[in-house]
């Protein structure tokens, strides 16, 4: 998928739901910065990974970003109302 210039390699499934309404507001560089600096990572038994951010620009609210097992893929991305830290 490419977004603003940016590649990102991501699941059919993600590309299904960047069309909803409350996803398609979530910007392609906090996918990036939620990637690539985690406040907090946890692999699942299944080998997806799920990392967490901050997104100042977005309220302080909290981005959850769900890779597939080879840490590079995004299958899903939403803003996460019940993280705790």
């Amino acid at each position: 998928m490419i977004e603003h210039g940016h590649v990102m390699k991501c699941t059919v499934y993600f590309k299904s739901l960047r069309v909803r309404p409350d996803r398609a507001l979530i910007k392609t560089e906090w996918i990036e910065q939620t990637v690539n600096n985690p406040i907090r990572e946890v692999v699942q038994q299944d080998g997806r990974i799920r990392r967490w951010a901050r997104i100042d620009e977005a309220g302080g609210r909290i981005l959850r970003v769900v890779l597939l097992a080879d840490g590079e893929t995004v299958h899903n991305a939403f803003f996460d109302r019940g993280f705790r830290p």
